[in-house]
Formats: structure tokens, C-alpha cells, sequence
């Protein structure tokens, strides 16, 4: 079974535009302990059904925080390790040393992570890997790829001793 981490991921989804994919990130959540954290403008209201339903009865265990730009979001979190993921990055996920704490950071189904992100100096970008003339996985496809590929690291480092930095 999974163990909860004292200090959870955070998974951030800037400008999501498909109630179901917030939905099914924020389902995600709640099974993983992950904490939500969505970046505004949205391309559909936090009450919208579709969402509601893709997170089924899992609200109330999602920790969601809603910020109304990413630098709204970043001037809270100033020092938190984030991995940027682009279908256009050039290190694999599997290159990453996932740490608890992280910060995941996907961009919208439409466009994913404006360049200003991507260049901002924010974090360090990386994809999931894919076969070669292929555009895109699905949003909660990739965050649940990358959520438990941090996962799985930061467990694998409990159970071989390491010790994982607490603030």
C-alpha cells in the first residue's frame, strides 16, 4: 500500500481547459495524498458537473488551492523544487530525482507550458517519454504517469534509508 509522505507532492496544472482531466487530477489527489494546486485562467468553473463528477466523491479529501496567475503561485512557493514536464523537453522524467515536497507543473491540454514558464527559470523542464510523430499524451494521463514515477522514488528512497530533506 502507498505510505503517505509527510511532505506531499503538489500538482499544479496551469490553465487546465477540460473539466474532466482537473477532475480525474484531482481523484488522483485523493488517493495519492498529493496536494491540487490550480493556476488561473480556467477554461471552466471549479463548480462545473463534469469535474465534479470525473473527482466523484473524492473533494473532500483533495487539498485544492486555486491562484490567480503562476506568479501569484510562484511568489508562495519561491523555493519549491518543481519539474516542469513538456512534450518538448529533452530530459526524461526517469532522469529526474523526484524528491517529496515537489512540485509537478503541466500546462493546458491546448497549448501546455507557455514559453515564459518554460524559460522563466521556474524549474527544471522534462517530458515523458513517447514514441517519435507523436503530439501529446492526455493531461491526467501524463500527471498520473509523473505522480507515481515520483512516487515510487521517493518510496523506494525510504525503503533504502536515504534521507529526504523536510523543509
Amino acid at each position: 500500500m502507498l505510505e503517505p509522505l509527510a511532505r506531499p507532492l503538489h500538482l499544479v496544472l496551469v490553465s487546465p481547459q477540460i473539466p474532466p482531466n482537473t477532475g480525474n487530477v484531482a481523484r488522483l489527489c485523493a488517493v495519492t495524498g498529493s496536494r491540487l494546486i490550480l493556476v488561473e485562467p480556467l477554461g471552466f468553473s471549479i463548480a462545473d458537473r463534469d469535474l465534479k463528477r470525473a473527482g466523484l466523491d473524492y473533494w473532500d479529501k483533495v487539498f485544492l488551492k486555486l491562484y490567480p496567475t503562476y506568479s501569484a503561485y510562484l511568489e508562495e512557493f519561491p523555493d519549491a523544487r518543481r519539474w516542469l514536464f513538456s512534450a518538448r523537453a529533452a530530459t526524461s522524467l526517469y532522469a529526474a530525482r523526484f524528491e517529496a515536497g515537489d512540485h509537478l507543473v503541466f500546462g493546458s491540454e491546448v497549448t501546455g507550458l507557455l514559453p515564459e514558464v518554460m524559460e522563466g527559470g521556474s524549474g527544471q523542464a522534462v517530458t515523458i517519454p513517447m514514441l517519435e510523430a507523436r503530439r501529446s499524451l492526455n493531461l491526467s494521463t501524463s500527471v498520473g504517469i509523473a505522480t507515481y514515477e515520483a512516487l515510487r522514488q521517493v518510496q523506494l528512497g525510504r525503503a533504502a534509508g536515504q534521507a529526504f530533506p523536510t523543509s
